[in-house]
């Protein structure tokens, strides 16, 4: 039996950001009408909480897929030359189990979180939406950027993060990749007063966004954080927000940006207006007013992952892309 191998490279020129966007939103949509199975994630810590294993699998009836991404998290990564998330996408036949491709996982989930961002930005940031500020400056800044550049035109483009340098070295290769102007800030503050779209993509444990720095109107991408522990956004940017999340659940147990304004007290689990799959199934409403503002909590979904990984299988087959290798074995009775 062979396998299909996709490599960082070929998974990122197989899946362009606007057709990741046109996946994931098949994949909330197949997961608000409870066509997939999500369960919550695993995570092995290592010791000290250096770094992390997770395991996230899911099962999709729509088209029918099954599998697992099997990732390492190393937020300090953020400062070297490898990125904070690496591991491999797992694609088993969901009739008879066997495993059909093997992917790089970094990649997926790159582009993948950032297409899922994208999709919530067009369904809740003012359709005139025209100025954006990125905090942060890694993997998830550059590929935000593309989503955000996918959904809405946006006349000025703001980024900030801890590093000063490496701030200047993402706006200078983003600016020659998109031919666009980028404005390097020098402050988180400096560079989200006055924006339409923000979107935090940091790994940041404590919150680098303010309520008081948004402004009404606003739409916000909180991305960064996918801990309990860990937070992007103080407490008064939740309460000043209309939220969505990507799975109510995961939320409730996964989400430190969620979490800890509960913990404190200052809102509970009806704050949560609904799962962005919701809105396009027209069970929810998404933003009401231009006035009000929205804030998606992305917390990134193994069903995410693994329906990427049946488009990439798919795609590859007709284009004849990847490596083939003799994986496995077959019962000859």
């Amino acid at each position: 039996m062979k396998t299909l191998i996709l490599n960082q490279s070929e998974v990122t020129q197989l899946l362009p950001m606007r057709e990741c966007i046109s996946v994931m939103e098949a994949a909330l949509r197949a997961l608000a009408q409870e066509k997939a199975v999500q369960p919550l994630r695993t995570k092995m810590w290592l010791p000290e909480k250096f770094g992390l294993l997770g395991m996230m699998p899911s099962y999709l009836s729509e088209p029918k897929a099954l599998g697992i991404k099997v990732i390492s998290i190393f937020p300090h990564n953020q400062s070297s030359q490898f990125d904070s998330h690496q591991g491999a996408v797992l694609l088993f036949d969901a009739e008879h189990g066997q495993l059909l491709a093997m992917m790089d996982a970094s990649s997926i989930t790159a582009i993948r979180t950032a297409a899922v961002s994208g999709l919530a930005t067009r369904l809740l940031a003012r359709d005139d939406a025209s100025d954006l500020a990125l905090l942060g400056s890694g993997v998830q800044a550059q590929t935000h950027l593309e989503a955000m550049l996918s959904v809405r035109q946006f006349k000025r483009i703001r980024i900030w993060s801890r590093n000063f340098e490496n701030t200047k070295k993402m706006a200078e290769r983003a600016s020659q990749r998109h031919k666009i102007s980028i404005e390097t800030m020098k402050t988180a503050r400096e560079a989200v007063e006055g924006a339409d779209v923000i979107c935090t993509v940091t790994a940041s444990a404590q919150p680098v966004l303010m309520g008081d720095w948004v402004s009404p109107g606003a739409h916000v991408n909180a991305v960064g954080s996918s801990l309990p522990s860990a937070r992007e956004l103080d407490t008064k940017a939740l309460l000043i927000s209309k939220l969505f999340v990507d799975r109510r659940e995961s939320t409730l147990n996964e989400a430190g940006d969620f979490l800890t304004p509960k913990q404190e007290g200052a809102l509970g689990d009806d704050h949560i207006r609904g799962e962005i799959g919701e809105i396009l199934i027209n069970r929810i409403k998404g933003r009401t007013s231009n006035q009000e503002i929205t804030l998606f909590k992305s917390l990134g979904l193994a069903v995410e992952d693994v329906a990427a990984a049946r488009y990439l299988y798919e795609k590859a087959q007709s284009e004849k892309k990847g490596t083939w290798v003799e994986f496995g074995s077959t019962h000859n009775s």
